[in-house]
């Protein structure tokens, strides 16, 4: 009977063990590839950025649809919350080719009959499309998506460097959080905002950065890749107010300094009488 025990035991170890790695499958692969995509990318460092010198970094061009027309036909003011991340899942389409077909209404869809969004990236480039103080078509209709958040398009073309293009992504949603003061919990993937009426309301956007279809482990790690480049940014402001704090304490030191000086001043003009 002990045998048959013993036998038993080891038995239901065996498939503890063989059942591990298959429970950790989804979870280690996003690991790994969050891992290696951050040697390719390289560390972020923890130092002060300029905010303005971070803009121009971004290679911004602004190349906006005409207004009252397409996607900007009707004017809804967008008073931004969030950050909506999608990709573009056009392999022949740049972001010049993306702004092109926004601006002569070839993508149609949504609440006003065109798709627009704010920005496109892709390695080297970022494209604005519509101000940030209008409402785009990009993440779920009439919803929160559209309504309170500035939508951003990562490119997937054949010959863009994936990992460049994630990283201008990166450095954009940080600038727009610093200029909008968009806390880091409301950096949302497009699947976030379900699309009423769909078979797969929540859509696997931006897939790349998606574990079976929704944010897991690949996705945190982006955001926080977002998170550590705005505080590059939080950070240079900190350090220009210890440095005006500084100054203001230099001032008063002075301040303090002739005061004294003309008080003693004044008490040894009345000593030796001349007042």
């Amino acid at each position: 009977m002990k045998k048959l025990v013993h036998a038993l035991t080891a038995a239901c170890l065996l498939c503890v063990f063989i059942a591990l790695p298959a429970c950790n499958t989804t979870s280690s692969s996003s690991s790994s590839k969050s891992q290696l995509w951050e040697r390719e990318m390289g560390a972020i460092a923890d130092v002060a950025v300029n905010p303005n010198e971070a803009n121009k970094e971004l290679n911004l061009k602004v190349d906006l649809i005409e207004k009252g027309k397409y996607g900007r036909r009707l004017f809804r003011k967008l008073d931004p919350k969030f950050i909506t991340i999608h990709s573009t899942q056009n392999y022949t389409g740049d972001a010049y080719a993306h702004a092109k077909a926004l601006k002569r209404g070839a993508l149609r869809g949504g609440v006003c009959g065109y798709l627009c969004w704010h920005f496109t990236v892709q390695d080297d480039t970022v494209i604005q499309h519509i101000p940030t103080d209008e409402r785009g078509e990009h993440a779920d209709f009439d919803g929160p998506g559209n309504t309170y958040s500035i939508g951003i398009e990562m490119c997937e073309h054949k010959g863009n460097n994936q990992l460049a293009t994630m990283d201008r992504t990166a450095k954009l949603a940080a600038s727009l959080m610093y200029h909008h003061n968009i806390p880091i919990e409301n950096i949302r993937a497009h699947y976030h905002w379900p699309r009423e009426g769909y078979d797969t309301p929540n859509k696997n956007c931006p897939h790349f950065l998606m574990e079976n279809g929704q944010p897991g482990g690949t996705w945190r790690w982006f955001v926080g890749r977002i998170n550590r480049h705005h505080q590059k940014l939080v950070k240079y402001d900190a350090q220009i107010r210890e440095q005006e704090e500084k100054r203001k304490e230099e001032e008063r030191r002075k301040r303090m300094v002739y005061q004294f000086i003309d008080r003693i001043g004044n008490r040894v003009t009345q000593w030796i009488g001349l007042s």
